[in-house]
């Protein structure tokens, strides 16, 4: 087998696909780390919608990728940034996905957790045009709706918060607010402005020390409120010194798509555990190499999964946003959706070198359960830019 992918200057070069891919086997949750993957949402490609439309989602496709995840071992991680949430994906669309998403862990006996944030609050011509009673209004709706389904929040950045608040002051009285009223623990998700440029100075400050400073003061105020904290800055030192400060029983789980190999594995002072959006396309490979720590072999987790951070630099490169671009593309590769469409039309957002490479480095690995599938729909979607074979 061959395909020729693109080159610069107009050209191409061959490329030579693997033959076989691994073969991970499903397995039980793990048992040394507590391991989520953010899951993206497969678009219906026959609905007649725009960019702006609310999207259309093939529910069975998406579920179906659900219960492949937990067959594997590892959590979901529901309506966050991985399913395109602000980003394609509104309320409405988040509400519904929770409930079916939760109701479909239940039957499988999977792990969930849920985004809850604030995105009803639309911005306008104007900005956001809210106070803090409307930011802890839309909270409260949405953690509603995540506790009323059985799944364990997971309280995400607020856009609309971070319009609004005049500094450390208010984000301290909207989450301990929301802290209070919770029924279960939550995790708290901080997502940096590389991942939504609207978060920029969130937790009061653009300082990042300052910021933290804040964001350890919201644990400390209510720890037994907190199952844990998900990272996403990716700084992989600012991670450790965050997880080092934290109070005994609140986890820290890294949402660092650059450096998760070596933070999941950790040192002598402690490990974090794990909820990323590259968890999605690695899942059975990321759950074989998170069984390795379950035997206490650092070194066999590190050899299956540092050859992995290639991929995931290359999806998450700037705009890191975009990354669920290249996370669906893969998906469509290994057979788990039957088109390339995204809700919204974020297929659009990464080039036809971009995509070509993260079908290169996928194959590499070993990721498609089918690589002549894999290599036929890649040339399919080459031919569409007019790249012949």
């Amino acid at each position: 087998m061959t395909i020729h992918l693109p080159a610069p200057g107009g050209t191409t070069r061959a490329y030579e696909p693997r033959t076989e891919p691994l073969s991970p086997t499903p397995g039980a949750p793990f048992t040394s780390r507590v391991v989520f993957s953010a899951a993206h949402v497969v678009a219906d490609p026959y609905a007649d919608v725009t960019p702006d439309s609310p999207a259309a989602v093939d529910w069975d496709a998406t579920l179906a990728f659900r219960r492949h995840l937990w067959s594997h071992g590892l959590g979901v991680a529901e309506a966050m940034d991985t399913a395109q949430r602000g980003m394609g994906l509104d309320w409405a669309g988040a509400a519904e996905l929770i409930r079916r998403s939760a109701a479909e862990a239940k039957a499988a006996g999977g792990r969930i957790a849920c985004g809850v944030g604030t995105d009803q609050l639309a911005a306008t011509e104007i900005g956001y045009p809210y106070g803090l009673d409307e930011v802890r209004a839309a909270y409260e709706e949405q953690l509603a709706v995540c506790e009323e389904s059985g799944a364990q929040a997971i309280l995400m950045a607020s856009r609309a918060l971070c319009a609004v608040a005049k500094g450390p002051e208010d984000y301290l009285e909207v989450y301990g607010h929301l802290l209070r009223q919770s029924a279960e623990p939550v995790i708290l998700h901080w997502l940096g402005p590389m991942f939504d440029p609207a978060l920029e100075g969130y937790w009061g400050s653009t300082d990042l020390d300052a910021a933290t400073r804040t964001f350890l003061d919201v644990i400390a105020a209510h720890p037994d409120k907190i199952d844990g904290i998900k990272v996403s800055l990716l700084d992989a030192q600012r991670e450790i010194d965050l997880r080092r400060k934290l109070p005994d029983g609140v986890r820290c789980y890294t949402g660092d798509d650059f450096n998760y190999p070596e933070l999941i594995a950790g040192d002598d002072r402690g490990f974090s555990h794990a909820l990323l959006g590259i968890f999605d396309p690695l899942g059975p490979l990321a759950a074989e190499a998170v069984r390795r720590l379950d035997t206490g072999d650092a070194g066999a987790f590190r050899a299956l999964l540092d050859p992995t951070v290639e991929l995931s630099r290359h999806l998450f490169q700037t705009p890191t946003r975009y990354y669920k671009t290249g996370v669906v593309l893969l998906a469509w590769l290994a057979g788990h959706q039957s088109h390339f469409t995204m809700v919204g039309g974020l297929q659009s957002a990464r080039s036809l070198p971009h995509l070509a490479r993260a079908y290169e480095l996928a194959d590499g690995l070993g990721l498609f359960p089918d690589p002549a599938l894999a290599e036929s729909r890649m040339k399919h979607l080459l031919s569409v830019y007019g790249v012949t074979q």
